[in-house]
């Protein structure tokens, strides 16, 4: 069985997630920690939980998605994996991070690319990948059909879905991507955004303002 431990990050209050299992294994899911006390409360919960990372995973790479990929490359020997199509944002990373007060050193190259309906494996457990576009080039969702949850990243959110006046945003992309691949799956899955609260499908099927 799978359990989820959220981390809220840096300024833009990224939701972070470490998800393990009964072997000691875990993965983590938008590694936002940038500040030396956000890094010691991961490194101090894989400590004294006893263990032992073995993935990165980026939803999709937006700066304040990704601003903790290099301590994890450092501390742990873990590349990210994204999906390709997320890899150009990482052409302007300084930059982007220069202008909101980071200062980024190192940009970790992806060990791998994640694809559209592929199982991610760790441990006992194992996520389908769902390639969901819109808010972002490169963005996907994370389903764990068993235990009934999807971490969306910044796909959809309690009561409203992700930006798309950035660059690679698309409106109708978006809303197709929530359609066909989140409100197709059972409406007590458990939603565990990129920011905020968690939801459910469901709820947001019912009582989302943005969706139409």
């Amino acid at each position: 069985m799978i359990t989820i431990k959220k981390f809220v990050f840096n300024t833009f209050m990224v939701n972070t997630y470490i998800l393990y299992d009964e072997t000691g294994e875990c993965v983590l899911i938008d590694a936002a920690c940038f500040e030396p006390r956000e890094k010691d409360e991961v490194r101090d919960f894989i400590s004294d939980n006893n263990l032992k990372l073995v993935r990165n995973l980026n939803t999709h790479c937006h700066i304040d998605h990704v601003l903790g990929n290099n301590f994890i490359a450092q501390q742990y020997g873990i590349s990210p994996e994204y999906h390709a199509k997320s890899a150009p944002f990482l052409l302007t990373l300084r930059e982007m991070g220069a202008s909101f007060g980071y200062t980024i050193t190192q940009i970790p190259e992806a060990k791998r690319y994640l694809e559209d309906g592929e199982m991610i494996s760790w441990g006992n457990s194992a996520l389908k990948i769902f390639y969901t576009p819109g808010h972002a080039d490169g963005s996907v969702c994370l389903y764990h059909e068993k235990q009934r949850f999807v971490i969306t990243g910044d796909v959809l959110f309690r009561d409203t879905i992700g930006r798309t006046d950035l660059p690679s945003g698309d409106f109708d992309l978006l809303m197709t991507s929530i359609k066909t691949k989140l409100f197709t799956l059972p409406e007590e899955t458990v939603c565990y955004p990129g920011h905020g609260p968690e939801t459910t499908i469901g709820y947001e099927m019912e009582n989302n303002p943005y969706i139409r």
